[in-house]
C-alpha cells in the first residue's frame, strides 16, 4: 500500500505574504520534493512567467519541486498530479495548496474527508494561516478572515516589524481567543523553519490535545466587541457513557454542524482502558481508539470546539448533562 502524501493548506488574507512564503519553500535547498497547487485567483503568481496562462500546466523546478497551475476545481488538480506521479512524469512527496485570499478553507479540508480515493493517496497534514500583523485589525472585521484563523492548525504572523510589540501581543491574545489550539509563529519576509509548516499532524487522530492546549489557553480578558469565531474548551474527569456521547455529538452536529469549524476531543470512556480520540470539520468527523491510559495518568476528557457564533450555552449544557452520568 502506498504511503499517503502529506498535504498542507496555506491560507490567509490578501497581502499577508502567502506567495512570498511559497517562493521561499520552493527555492530552499531542503531536499524535499514539494508540489504546489496554486489557485489562479491568488493575488500574485508564484512564477507566472514560467507557468503562463494555460488551463493546466505542471513544471518541475531546478531543486525538484513541482509547480501546478490549474484553472478548474481542486479535485481535478489532485487527480492530475496523481496521474503524472503514477506515470513517472513528475516526482513529489509533499503537497502544498495555496488558497486565494478570500477563500473559505472548509471545502478544501472537506475534499480530503469525502473522496475515498483521494483519502487513500493524500493525508491532510495541516492548515496554515498567515496573519498580516499590520492590517489584522481591518482584516479580522470580516468573518472569512476569522474563519481562516479558526480553521488553522498553525498561525504565522507576518509584518510584525511594522507594528509595536504591544500590538503584536494584543493580536496574539485575540488570535488565541478565536483559536485556542493553534500555535502562533512569526514569519519574516517569507522565511521560517520548514519544520514549523510540515508534519503538523493537525488532522491526525492523536491523544496530545490536552498538552497542546495548556500553553495557549491562559485566562484572557474578553474584548468589548467579541469576534464571531471563538474557542470553547470543556474538561471533565467523569468517565463518559459512549452511547450518550454519540447522541450528544449527533444532536450537536445536526443542529449546529455548519457553525463548527474545527473540533477535537480526547475522551475517557466508561468501562474502556483506551482513549477515544475524535476530530471533525463542520459535519464531517472521525474517531478511533488510541493508546491505553497510563496508571499514573489523570483520566481527563478534553473537548475543543472552534465555531462561528459558538453556541456555548447549548454545548456546555449538553456536556454537563453528559458528565453528570
Amino acid at each position: 500500500m502506498q504511503t499517503p502524501i502529506p498535504v498542507t493548506v496555506l491560507t490567509g488574507f490578501l497581502g499577508a505574504g502567502k506567495t512570498t512564503l511559497l517562493k521561499h519553500m520552493l527555492k530552499a535547498e531542503h531536499g524535499l520534493k514539494i508540489a504546489v497547487i496554486e489557485n489562479e485567483f491568488s493575488e500574485a503568481g508564484i512564477d507566472s512567467q514560467l507557468l503562463g496562462d494555460q488551463p493546466v500546466q505542471v513544471m518541475t523546478l531546478a531543486n525538484g519541486c513541482v509547480c501546478c497551475s490549474i484553472h478548474g476545481d481542486l479535485t481535478r488538480a489532485l487527480y492530475l498530479l496523481l496521474e503524472r506521479l503514477d506515470a513517472g512524469e513528475i516526482a513529489f512527496d509533499r503537497l502544498v495548496i495555496e488558497c486565494t485570499g478570500l477563500a473559505d478553507p472548509a471545502p478544501v479540508a472537506q475534499t480530503f474527508f469525502i473522496d475515498e480515493e483521494l483519502r487513500e493517496r493524500y493525508i491532510l497534514d495541516g492548515i496554515i494561516t498567515l496573519v498580516d500583523a499590520a492590517h489584522a485589525e481591518l482584516h479580522l472585521t470580516q468573518t472569512i478572515a476569522q474563519a481562516q484563523v479558526g480553521f488553522a492548525d498553525r498561525l504565522l504572523l507576518s509584518k510584525t516589524d511594522l507594528v509595536e510589540p504591544a500590538a503584536v501581543e494584543a493580536l496574539r491574545e485575540r488570535l488565541a481567543r478565536i483559536n485556542g489550539r493553534a500555535a502562533a509563529r512569526v514569519v519574516e519576509h517569507g522565511r521560517i523553519d520548514l519544520a514549523e509548516l510540515l508534519d503538523v499532524r493537525g488532522f491526525n487522530l492523536n491523544p496530545d490535545l490536552g498538552a497542546n492546549l495548556k500553553p495557549t489557553l491562559r485566562p484572557l480578558l474578553k474584548p468589548a466587541t467579541p469576534d464571531r469565531i471563538s474557542t470553547l474548551v470543556l474538561r471533565t474527569e467523569t468517565a463518559l457513557d459512549i452511547d450518550r456521547l454519540s447522541a450528544f455529538m449527533n444532536e450537536l452536529l445536526e443542529t449546529h454542524g455548519k457553525q463548527l469549524l474545527r473540533y477535537k476531543g480526547v475522551l475517557n470512556i466508561a468501562g474502556e482502558t483506551r482513549k477515544l480520540v475524535f476530530q471533525g470539520v463542520l459535519k464531517l468527523y472521525g474517531f478511533d481508539w488510541d493508546a491505553e491510559w497510563a496508571d499514573d495518568e489523570t483520566r481527563e476528557s478534553v473537548m475543543v470546539f472552534i465555531a462561528d457564533e459558538l453556541p456555548e450555552a447549548t454545548i456546555r449544557a449538553g456536556f454537563e448533562a453528559l458528565a453528570a452520568g
